[in-house]
């Protein structure tokens, strides 16, 4: 069965009572072990603890495969914390890759995932959020009482593209020489142009696949860091990536700066044959109003509780309980509170002025769409 992959996860840790987390929801996915990975070349077969073969899971667009997984693939530690829902990934692995008996026999099958928004997933010491290829936040996921993550957000964290071939059924990572990797979206709008294969070096006008007069991914960030006020010295880039958006080549910039309080998130798009900022976003991750972020004084006179209230209203019957990744964002040059209800089936997406209380925006669907 040919299923175009946007993201592929990598999970399975064993965490006992895996759905206590309230906002928990359940959704419609499928088993596929037809779906091959491969790593730099060599394709890698995952198993659990029991020695059994653990296969890839897709769910809407977004294929998935075990936490235990990722721990090997980045040889790195894998660690549950069950009375904060957070699952740690760092350090250099202390233990070998799990072995087992391959499944010939596996086949095809519906399962249901439950989607667990509050588990928090720490990798190397950040709290990672992972989105699909267009944008939209993927929860972690739990099958079998094991969580999975999904892969293109994992290839940029390792710093590898990430590519499909749809007729082999295979996801590829594999290593780049540009500083920070570059991830290839399996559904970039340009597929007949090939991006830069060193986004950090100059580009040549002659070579036939590198767009002529394309900026580098050095100047990219510069015009970010000079954008947002900030020196590379006060930040910490987390991703670097050239892409294509409605057939414009473009640079994908984000960067954090930790401070006392928590910590600012800088999402940069840059055109990448102007240096032109062409969107951006902060997101002002554990933050509390009361406080300074970075050094810049923030003020906003609506409170996280008021926001939350506003929002409860339109979704009766609704409780806290059914809020998920509210955050105090600044987007398009103010800030709001941005956020998420799930109740009975549907998906509430908000956005709130965190000085009028007015909403910018307010959208539901149904979470099987």
């Amino acid at each position: 069965m040919k299923k175009m992959i946007c993201t592929v996860a990598l999970a399975s840790l064993l965490c006992g009572s895996a759905f206590a987390a309230s906002g928990s929801y359940t959704v419609a996915a499928e088993l596929n072990p037809d779906i091959r990975v491969q790593i730099d070349g060599v394709e890698r077969t995952f198993y659990n603890v029991q020695g059994q073969e653990v296969h890839p899971i897709s769910c809407g667009g977004t294929t998935y495969i075990p936490l235990r997984s990722i721990g090997e693939l980045m040889n790195k530690n894998v660690n549950w914390d069950e009375s904060s829902y957070t699952a740690t990934i760092g350090g250099t692995r202390t233990t070998g890759n799990a072995t087992g008996t391959p499944d010939r026999n596996a086949k095809e099958a519906a399962v249901n995932l439950t989607m667990e928004p509050n588990y928090t997933i720490v990798i190397d010491g950040v709290d990672r959020t992972f989105y699909d290829v267009n944008g939209k936040v993927c929860d972690p996921a739990v099958y079998n009482g094991s969580i999975y993550l999904p892969i293109r957000a994992i290839g940029e964290i390792m710093g590898k593209s990430v590519s499909w071939n749809e007729a082999a059924q295979t996801v590829s990572l594999n290593s780049n020489a540009s500083i920070g990797g570059e991830v290839t979206d399996f559904d970039t709008s340009n597929p007949a142009t090939t991006p830069p294969s060193d986004p950090t070096t100059p580009v040549n006008p002659a070579t036939p696949s590198t767009p002529a007069g394309t900026i580098t991914l050095e100047q990219a960030k510069q015009a970010a860091l000079k954008h947002a006020g900030k020196t590379a010295a006060q930040v910490t880039f987390v991703k670097g990536t050239f892409d294509y958006e409605h057939g414009r080549p473009v640079y994908e910039v984000e960067f954090i700066e930790a401070n006392g309080t928590g910590y600012m998130e800088y999402d940069y798009e840059i055109d990448a044959s102007t240096g032109a900022v062409r969107s951006y976003d902060f997101d002002a991750e554990n933050y509390r109003p009361a406080g300074n972020q970075g050094s810049a004084s923030v003020g906003v006179t609506v409170s996280e509780a008021r926001a939350k209230e506003l929002a409860l209203a339109k979704v009766p019957g609704a409780s806290s309980a059914n809020i998920y990744k509210f955050k105090l964002d600044f987007d398009d040059g103010r800030w709001v509170y941005e956020g998420d209800i799930y109740y009975n089936t549907m998906e509430y997406e908000f956005e709130i002025d965190a000085n009028t209380g007015a909403f910018v925006s307010w959208s539901v669907e149904s979470i099987y769409d």
